[in-house]
């Protein structure tokens, strides 16, 4: 069916549409939802897909491509059906909608509400018994999730054996950690699981940031144990109390102390976006959560929009307020009134342009880019989607088998100075630090990329047979175009490694990775065959052949996702220690520079100097006897150069 007919056929079912808030759902031609939106007018909005000319990103228009059918549920007002959109999202999972998932590799704490003994215990994901009454705190990063359990497990009475209740009360004898005073011992069968739940309701309160309640009850038991002359209690509870404020010492205070509040941060790459939220309670940050998205051709608003709408009606506490780098949203009053409906009590979203507020933000912003690069570079990855993309990439380069061995190069330079390429190794897919090379650049003047990265691997081919550089590389990527590649491929072959397979990391006009460049010159387009380009603008050399995928059409979605995923983590990595090589040079010349103009002292005296003093600012806070005294080869004339260097003598006044 043409989009003209289906559309024909929609015309009169759209005028019995009423004009009135509701939830939509798009179906395709096998009846599944491929979609959910929420609309004030349903029959405008729905109109808006089924025009002439219908407006929308390449997703939107490739969604409405596949429409073949829809059908609506009305609400009685906006936050209605805010409500129900995203309890449908959550249903259907439909694929043109923004899916919130976080990073299965962070694990949550799950605790049992919905049994009479709640159980404390590590979870991969969001549960079924979450609508049950169970509470996920999280997701966390492996080592931060074990070091809030060993707290929770020192501040609170808690079992930690894995017998269940109320089956095993009274079957067996209490472990040790009752009689240390570490546990209530509710397999006693006196302990009331009231009782028991209120310790649990504490550690909920402590998970979500609330300790001013937790000190002063542990402070008002420690007095009334110390009154009845229980001095063991006391010391019990004082021992937890020292521990809650050592805690407490550890965190991080950015705000006013009863300032409370999530900071959604947001960092995107060619294949994901990532949004990170910072908890403040008390104005301490006390804890993250990372979720990474499928929604690369969506603007911020759209996602920030979607993450609200589907993470907090599911979770544990809202703050009163929520803070954005997205302006629009802070001007959404019926995204507000969605939340203030959902927490009880009045939520606002704020934008902050200036003061604390904005560097809490601008932090959360630069954790959420750092969580992505981590996961860019592998670690975020499930073995099976690293295999794939392993395997994709030989193919795509010619080999027999997936490359054990990767070297990446980039060049970085200041100008015409300080210029370094540098080489960065992956094995078996994983970054090894320790074998990363960074080589000054010296057999040209001025700058010429080519030229660079010409000599650097040149010179690494003369060290291809030696073991502290590590075995010949399977496969050299180079951040760079067909320009890089034609001008490598030329060296390869001058030196015998004709038979050694390249090719170049290509990026958007946004410079972001998308896709590589062969030897041969044709563009492995990852990104625009993915929809993940924006704008559908690739760069100009990327028309000079026809796209890989066009001949080899089978590879499915998420093996050139996984691939476009490990391209990125590499080109960034390398990108990373070229430049940092880069500021170690520029800084090293501009102290050279700064010495050296001062009369009387060469390469020789500024080395010296610098091994007495630890930085140019210990030198220029040195007088003439203190420089003498570290550095008595200076002589008593250079000296005075020197401190009359960073002390000018000022100008009488007339």
């Amino acid at each position: 069916m043409s989009g003209n007919e289906r559309n024909e056929n929609f015309e009169a079912r759209l005028d019995l549409v009423p004009q009135s808030p509701g939830v939509y759902l798009m179906k395709d031609a096998s009846g599944s939802v491929i979609y959910v939106g929420k609309a004030v007018n349903l029959r405008r909005r729905l109109r808006s897909y089924f025009g002439p000319t219908p407006q929308g990103n390449e997703k939107v228009m490739a969604m409405i491509s596949h429409i073949r059918d829809f059908s609506y549920l009305l609400c009685q007002n906006e936050l209605e059906s805010f409500i129900l959109e995203s309890n449908l999202i959550k249903r259907y999972q439909p694929f043109y909608n923004i899916l919130l998932k976080d990073d299965h590799d962070y694990p949550y704490i799950r605790v049992t509400l919905q049994e009479m003994y709640p159980r404390i215990m590590k979870a991969y994901r969001v549960g079924p018994d979450e609508a049950e009454g169970a509470k996920y705190y999280g997701p966390y990063l492996n080592g931060d999730l074990w070091q809030a359990l060993r707290t929770i497990h020192q501040l609170f009475p808690l079992k930690t054996c894995k017998r269940q209740f109320p089956r095993d009360i009274g079957k067996e004898r209490p472990c040790l950690n009752y009689y240390i005073k570490k546990c209530i011992g509710p397999c006693l069968g006196t302990v009331k699981a009231e009782d028991y739940r209120q310790v649990i309701y504490q550690v909920c309160d402590f998970l979500e940031g609330r300790y001013d309640g937790i000190q002063k009850d542990l402070e008002e038991k420690m007095y009334q144990a110390s009154e009845a002359l229980d001095f063991e209690q006391a010391a019990l509870y004082r021992d937890r109390l020292a521990s809650l404020n050592k805690l407490q010492e550890k965190q991080v205070a950015v705000m006013d102390q009863d300032f409370d509040a999530d900071a959604l941060g947001l960092a995107r790459n060619s294949a994901e976006v990532c949004v990170l939220k910072l908890e403040i309670r008390s104005g301490k940050i006390t804890g993250t959560s990372t979720y990474f998205l499928d929604a690369t051709a969506y603007s911020d608003e759209e996602v920030v929009r979607a993450f609200i709408e589907q993470y907090y009606p599911g979770a544990a506490t809202i703050p009163r307020t929520i803070m954005t780098g997205v302006e629009a949203l802070a001007e959404d009053s019926g995204l507000c009134a969605f939340l203030t409906g959902l927490s009880g009590c009045k939520v606002q979203i704020h934008y902050p342009q200036r003061g604390e507020k904005r560097h809490v933000l601008d932090m959360t912003e630069t954790n959420a880019t750092q969580a992505l690069r981590r996961r860019t570079i592998i670690q975020g990855q499930s073995q099976q989607s690293v295999d794939e993309a392993m395997q994709l990439l030989g193919k795509i380069t010619g080999l027999p088998y997936p490359p054990a061995r990767i070297e990446a190069y980039d060049v970085s330079n200041t100008g015409k100075d300080d210029m370094t390429c540098a080489m960065v190794v992956f094995e078996n897919c994983k970054v090894r630090r320790n074998q990363a090379r960074t080589f000054n650049i010296r057999r040209q003047e001025g700058q010429d990329d080519y030229r660079a990265m010409t000599e650097a691997i040149d010179r690494r081919l003369n060290h291809i047979d030696d073991a502290a550089f590590g075995r010949k590389p399977d496969l050299i990527l180079l951040d760079g175009g067909l320009g890089h590649v034609t001008v490598i491929k030329s060296l390869l072959e001058e030196r015998g490694f004709a038979d050694l397979p390249l090719a170049g990391m290509v990026k958007d006009r946004r410079h972001r990775t998308r896709g590589l460049v062969l030897a041969d010159g044709s563009v492995v387009e990852l990104a625009e065959s993915l929809g993940l380009l924006k704008e559908n603008a690739p760069h100009p050399e990327s028309r000079a052949e026809i796209s890989w995928f066009s001949e080899d059409p089978g590879v499915e979605r998420e093996q050139k996702l996984a691939l476009l995923r490990l391209l990125t983590g590499i080109q960034n990595e390398a990108h990373r220690v070229a430049g940092q090589a880069n500021r170690r040079l520029n800084k090293k010349r501009q102290t050279r520079f700064k010495l050296e103009d001062i009369p009387g002292v060469g390469p020789k005296k500024r080395q010296k100097l610098m091994q007495a003093f630890r930085s140019i600012k210990e030198i220029s806070q040195a007088d003439v006897e203190g420089l003498l005294a570290k550095v008595p080869s200076l002589g008593q004339t250079t000296a005075e150069n020197i401190y009359e260097h960073f002390h000018p003598q000022e100008e009488e006044s007339p």
